[in-house]
């Protein structure tokens, strides 16, 4: 199936923040923890637009989880494959993975997840949580941002993404500045 293909069948849908959201991600926590009981995750967090409430949202929960910079990816993704996730992304420089649950021939199931695998370090999409939570009047700005970027790329993941970049940028190091090194791992 191509890109095109797949965009039609998992089209971008915002909608109303869902409480559910959280229940989600701790049962969905609960299983990494599990799957990967004999690894050192270092943090795992519930990031995007569903951890922060009352935010329209794609219905996914984005999960951060975080390792050691030297873990092996080869056999994390083993795990999590075992474990129901599809590896759509790698980047062996940076050490980092993407991967998904809920996607179906079919379309979306039920529960939908994107996981984001990391090395331990100091990632703006925590910060850009903490400001949205922080700050209502900038979260109902990306909510109309989000909603105006919705006709034009509702079949165009990337490209939707691509034009929030601006705003996520701008707020992320508002956010940094203002939290300084909130998440920054400790010296070992």
């Amino acid at each position: 199936m191509g890109l095109e293909e797949l965009w039609q069948l998992f089209p971008i849908i915002l909608k109303e923040h869902n409480p559910v959201y959280t229940a989600w991600y701790n049962e969905e926590k609960a299983n990494l923890l599990q799957a990967l009981c004999d690894y050192d995750v270092r943090r795992i967090n519930h990031i995007g637009s569903t951890s922060v409430c009352g935010l329209i949202a794609k219905p996914i929960v984005d999960i951060l989880l975080e390792l050691p910079h030297h873990y092996d990816m080869a056999v994390i993704i083993h795990l999590l494959q075992q474990n129901g996730w599809i590896l759509m992304q790698k980047d062996e420089a940076q050490k980092t993975l993407d991967l998904n649950k809920g996607y179906t021939p079919s379309g979306f199931a039920e529960k939908v997840f994107h996981l984001h695998v990391k090395p331990l370090g100091d990632w703006g999409e925590l910060y850009f949580r903490d400001y949205l939570r922080e700050y209502p009047v900038v979260a109902r700005q990306y909510e109309t941002l989000k909603q105006s970027l919705i006709m034009q790329f509702e079949h165009n993941r990337d490209a939707y993404t691509d034009a929030k970049s601006a705003f996520i940028i701008e707020y992320t190091e508002k956010a940094r500045l203002e939290y300084e090194t909130r998440y920054l791992p400790p010296e070992h």
